[in-house]
Formats: C-alpha cells, structure tokens, sequence
C-alpha cells in the first residue's frame, strides 16, 4: 500500500527546520545558516521511496515581525499548518520553551482536533542525555503530543525512527509529485537561495535580514557552461559597501562559495556574474516584495 502526505515544519527561527528536512532527504535541499529566519517562504520538499511520498513545508520560523517581510514571513508559517497530515513542532533542545514556544503552542492548539501533532526535540547531540531529558520534558507540557522524539538532524540520531513514525501515520494516497522531484519550487528560485545563504554565511551585521537575491537571467552557452546574472539587492548604501568588500574580495568570495554549491546543485560547471544594488527599505514596501516572490 503505498501512502501519501503533507507535514508542516513548524518552530521558532533558528531551531534547524531546514537541517531536519535536509536530514531527511539525504541531500542539500534548503539553504542553512547560523543566522534566524534564514528561510523566509514555505517551500515543499519531497523525500519518495517504495512505501510512499512525504511533502515536507519548510516554514519561517515565528518571531515578533518588525516590517512586512516578517509579517509575510509569520503568515506563511502559520498557513502552512492547515489542510496538512502532520504537524512536527520542532524545539531545540539547548533552549528552554520561552514566549515564542508558547505562541506557536496557542497556533497548535486551534488545529489539533483535525491534525496530529509531533514534538521534535532538535539538538539533543549538544547537550548530555539527561538534560536532553529535562527540556524534553518541560516542553512536553505546552500542549497535549501526539508523540515526542528527541533527535539530532545534524548527527541524525533517532532520524530513522522519527521518519518510521511519520511514514505509518500518513495515509493511502497518490504519488503527486515524479519520484525525482525534490522540490516544488523552480530552479532559479533555488540558485537564490543558495546565493542568498552564502551572503549570510560571508557577512555579519544587519546584512542577512535585509538582503534579497533576484535571479535575473539563467541560459546554457554552447559549450555546455551554465551562465547565471544575479542581483543583490539591500537596503543602505552602507550595506552595499560590506558586500563588495575592501576591492570586491567580499563579493569575490560571495561569488566563489555560491559557486561550488551550485555546480553541485546543478551537476554543471557554471559561471556566475552578481550584482549588487540599492533599495531603501525595501522590506516595508509591498510592490518590491512581490517582485522578489514574498507575494501572491
């Protein structure tokens, strides 16, 4: 019998929503960094073997929104968990619940008489077992689990098990998307990403929050070279002086670590050409933001 569903990824920024699904699938699929609210849309990704088909949505982690990014950020998130299968609350186990926790327990509670509820203990590989044990604990107390697993995406320690419970919980269903469909979204969305998760892995500062990548042009030569034009756009002229660096080297090393994930991505020698521009505040202006994909 082969089974089908949708399980929303939920959580607080920065708790490793992205690594737990990337775990999952065996392979890099959603850009991870140090920095909260790296993922800032709710993006499926589908892990197909011979029993069935998972869709996981990846979600931006809920926080307090400061501009209407976030706003569209937290209503992704909160949209993601209706009309699913499964939710997994994910929590990281070197963290106590605090404010968000709670807020997000309040979010579960609305859609646990229809939904089951996970809670994912993340981390647990950075503390010693027995404290591990007391966070899991306490956070089992927010609301009423389905069942509770204390893992490690990073490591994967008890990812098999955690996989197992979701697969037999999933219902008899269709296979929606090819078996060799990783994501719904298109490539260049992807090729962003990645170059979006390299500039905030290479800068500190405000940099990660108010940049935004548009893929402008991506076309194959005839030699087989895959050619990208990207634009970097941020916020402050200030901003734009840290991403290119003292004679370009930032922007250099921004080009040459986004480069090497993409050949991977895309099995393909690539040459890839940025650009990087001004948009004042643009995370508070609705027409930019639908520009770069955080509108319907």
């Amino acid at each position: 019998m082969f089974v089908s569903g949708f399980i929303a990824v939920i959580g607080r920024p920065n708790v490793g929503k992205s690594t737990l699904i990337n775990s999952f699938l065996g392979q890099k699929v959603l850009i991870v960094s140090p920095k909260p609210q790296t993922t800032r849309d709710r993006i499926q990704a589908v892990l197909t073997t011979e029993e069935g088909q998972l869709i996981f949505l990846d979600t931006p982690g809920i926080h307090k929104s400061r501009n209407k990014l976030g706003d569209y950020m937290v209503k992704a998130a909160r949209s993601s968990i209706k009309d699913v299968d499964l939710v997994l609350f994910i929590v990281e186990a070197t963290a106590s619940p605090g404010p968000g926790d709670s807020q997000i327990a309040g979010y579960l509670r609305e859609v646990q008489a229809d939904t089951p509820v996970f809670l994912v203990v993340n981390k647990i590989d950075l503390l010693q077992k027995e404290l591990a044990e007391k966070q899991l604990a306490l956070y089992s107390q927010l609301i009423d689990f389905n069942k509770v697993f204390a893992v490690s995406a990073l490591t994967r320690e008890n990812m098999d098990v955690l996989l197992q419970e979701i697969m037999q919980l999933m219902p008899p269903g269709p296979q929606y998307f090819p078996p060799e469909m990783i994501t719904d979204r298109p490539e260049e969305f992807l090729i962003g990403e990645i170059i979006r998760e390299k500039i905030i892995i290479c800068t500190r500062e405000e940099i990660p929050y108010s940049v935004a990548v548009e893929i402008s042009r991506v076309w194959q030569r005839e030699d087989g070279l895959i050619m990208v034009e990207a634009v970097i756009f941020i916020e402050r002229d200030s901003q734009k002086r840290i991403i290119i660096g003292k004679n370009g080297d930032m922007l250099k090393l921004i080009g040459v670590e986004a480069r090497k994930d993409l050949e991977r991505f895309l099995g393909k020698h690539l040459y890839l050409n940025l650009w990087v521009k001004v948009k004042k505040n643009w995370r508070q202006k609705e027409n930019i933001l639908r520009q770069l994909g955080y509108k319907s």
